[in-house]
């Protein structure tokens, strides 16, 4: 059968059942699909897992505020009326929350797998 595709290669590889189970819980841990797993592990040779399962309540976070600052952008829209104040403030809050965030990411661990 012909490929459609004349730059696509297709290569047939054969693992033992120990070795495949080995790859394919490896690539559940990362969350991947088998052959995606297999792909990227090939192709960069390492494949880095980082956990952010602790990151999801500021992540709730960001979205909650990020919904006040629609709001509130709506509202001026609406009124014509905004402070500079106001979207200073907002600002500063925004920046500060971006520095809490990057400082945290700093400090992520990830798991070579």
């Amino acid at each position: 059968m012909a490929r459609k595709n004349p730059n696509l290669r297709r290569k047939e590889i054969i693992y033992t059942t120990k070795e495949w189970d080995e790859i394919e819980r490896k690539a559940a841990e990362c969350h991947l699909k088998t052959a995606t797993y297999i792909k990227s592990k090939s192709l960069s040779g390492d494949i880095y897992v980082y956990d952010m399962k602790e990151i999801a309540p500021l992540l709730n976070g960001l979205r909650i505020i990020s919904k006040n600052v629609n709001q509130i952008a709506k509202k001026a829209n609406e009124t014509n009326n905004l402070y500079a104040a106001d979207v200073e403030k907002l600002k500063g809050d925004v920046s500060q929350v971006c520095l809490t965030v990057n400082r945290w990411l700093s400090t992520i661990t990830s798991a070579k797998v």
